[in-house]
């Protein structure tokens, strides 16, 4: 049955404000497509974000008249249904390739992304391009590398710490009968150690080559005497 004048523009105009602030658009055409199957198809659009409806080729013109998917919906023959989105295009276009493979009924016309029409061939290489969800997450990831590498140095800085002082215990029980100075002068080495990891770590942090720290051995040097002063070997 033919629609009225006034359903027309009723149509148009609703067509209209959908299309107003989309931005990507997915033309195709179909035959003996089942209720089901149409069901499906747009279950499946709508999951990609996407609104479908069959159009009458006039009537898409029309409503397409201003809106960045009109070159797409402009010279349309033979039957024509539109998928369009204001958000992901390579979802879309994810979506309805998929839905394509295993329904021959339906097959693509042309598409449109931001202004630029692409053909049947370009649709497919759009499908095969990463989403705006995975690009997202490998963002995410190379902005939390840098955190991970500086938890990786803090925890190495820990370990070698560890291992210092474990050698300075070592070391202790192995001179057991050993002159006091001998001892304070072997756990002022061991601080003294400690304190270059922790400088190293710190400039590995800031991204700058470790410089050598003679400080701490002229800390080592005035510990180990002063312990020699204060206690006196045993005769």
């Amino acid at each position: 049955m033919a629609l009225s004048k006034s359903k027309k523009n009723e149509k148009v105009k609703q067509l209209a404000s959908e299309l107003e602030h989309s931005t990507s658009a997915i033309i195709g055409t179909f035959t003996g497509l089942t209720a089901a199957k149409d069901f499906e198809l747009r279950k499946t659009i709508r999951a990609a974000g996407g609104r479908y409806h069959v159009v009458k080729n006039k009537l898409a013109a029309k409503s397409a008249q201003g809106t960045k998917v009109e070159k797409a919906l402009q010279g349309l023959k033979g039957v024509s249904s539109v998928a369009y989105t204001s958000g992901d295009p390579v979802a879309l276009a994810k979506a309805l390739s998929n839905w394509v493979k295993d329904n021959a009924e339906f097959t693509f016309k042309l598409g449109i992304v931001d202004g630029k029409v692409i053909d049947v061939q370009e649709i497919q290489s759009l499908a095969t391009l990463p989403g705006k969800e995975e690009l997202f997450s490998k963002l995410l990831f190379l902005i939390n590398a840098p955190a991970t590498r500086l938890a990786t140095v803090i925890n190495a800085t820990g370990r070698n710490l560890a291992v210092v002082v474990n050698q300075a215990v070592e070391q202790n029980k192995l001179s057991a009968g050993a002159a006091p100075a001998a001892k304070a002068e072997a756990a002022a080495e061991a601080k003294a150690e400690a304190t270059e990891v922790a400088a190293h770590a710190e400039e590995s942090q800031a991204g700058e080559q470790p410089s050598g720290a003679a400080q701490p051995e002229n800390s080592t040097a005035s510990q180990a005497g002063e312990a020699a002063t204060t206690e006196p070997a045993e005769g």
